[in-house]
């Protein structure tokens, strides 16, 4: 079975699981409001996407009977339901929004422009005109994780070894196949894996593998049980590679690992990032996306946000628009308006 399949698989049994929410709810009380289940569709669970959207989904929750905000109860939307769905990345995230099957999804910025716009990957297929924005939300860099004792200290030194580009899906498989070529390493030079970055993680160990790569915030965990040992090294990416990854793909730009992520004394490490958007279907209501915008930029969501992941601290309302070169979806943009944010004309 293809990704798109196991994934329109989960997303079905979410969907059964969501209806069988809202009755029960119904049941329960022919006066009480029908419950609605939203689903954020992220990544893999050893990646950043699923734990922020675990935080997310918990922070615009708001089931009925709950206790009111200002009682330090929920403070997100009224009779709400929302919860993260792990998925195999931003292609498949897009998609999904794209064709009804899922309600919300993260996604890289360069991979929403590209389904959008129909260019690069997404070329000769229907633009995916349906995507909307609800937020930009923190940067993602790209993490190359090499095993030590591989006898990879440079991008170019992966040619011959065994290299986990992650799943077919994934926007990490689309940027680490632009970094490769951009290094003068082809695809077909190394030793492919195609796996997320938990089970690329247990082959590191193993050492059945010498390196796999990621895009995502920082820390990763993955990564932090890997390196706090000494198992593994991050490569550098930098040099005249990068002018020309820059130079060909506006919305990626220089985002170095600071020093010490991973390990006490570590350098900062030259790396490229994009940012990680919320995207939501332009059939969605325009009251709920509001909501979800409102509770998204709520005080107690903050808390949760800063205290819930290291990423987390990285989502701030006066980046909630940078990089966003498709629609917002209206009710995002009348929150914004209203947050006092200036929304570019559309």
């Amino acid at each position: 079975m293809g990704a798109l399949g196991r994934l329109g698989r989960m997303l079905a049994l979410g969907g059964a699981l969501g209806g069988a929410v809202a009755a029960s709810a119904g049941a329960a009380s022919a006066q009480e409001t029908e419950l609605t289940f939203f689903r954020i569709a992220t990544g893999g669970v050893n990646g950043t996407y699923y734990p922020i959207g675990a935080i997310i989904g918990n922070a615009i929750s708001n089931p009925a009977g709950s206790r009111p905000c200002g009682q330090g109860g929920s403070c997100g939307v009224p009779n709400l339901i929302a919860a993260a769905v792990s998925s195999h990345g931003s292609v498949a995230n897009v998609e999904a929004i794209q064709n009804g099957g899922i309600e919300s999804g993260f996604a890289q910025a360069d991979v929403v422009h590209d389904a959008y716009y129909g260019s690069r990957t997404f070329a000769g297929r229907p633009p995916m005109d349906k995507l909307r924005v609800i937020a930009n939300l923190y940067a993602e860099r790209m993490q190359i994780v090499v095993r030590r004792g591989a006898g990879v200290t440079g991008v170019g030194d992966l040619a011959g070894k065994r290299v986990s580009l992650d799943e077919p899906g994934s926007g990490t498989l689309l940027m680490a196949r632009m970094v490769l070529e951009a290094y003068g390493v082809a695809e077909t030079d190394v030793v492919a894996e195609y796996l997320k970055p938990g089970p690329a993680a247990s082959l590191i160990q193993r050492d059945e593998l010498d390196a796999f790569v990621l895009v995502a915030g920082v820390p990763t965990n993955v990564v932090a049980d890997l390196a706090a040992p000494g198992i593994v090294d991050l490569l550098p990416i930098e040099g005249p590679p990068v002018e020309a990854i820059l130079a060909k793909h506006p919305f990626l730009s220089r985002s170095p690992i600071p020093a010490d992520t991973y390990w006490p004394g570590a350098p900062e490490i030259p790396s490229i990032g994009v940012g990680a958007q919320w995207v939501v279907s332009a059939d969605a209501p325009e009251e709920q996306v509001y909501a979800i915008c409102r509770a998204l930029w709520n005080d107690a969501t903050r808390v949760l946000l800063d205290g819930g992941h290291p990423a987390g601290r990285q989502i701030r309302l006066e980046n909630a628009l940078d990089g966003v070169d498709v629609p917002l979806h209206p009710g995002a943009a009348r929150c914004y308006r209203e947050l006092g944010l200036e929304i570019a004309a559309q």
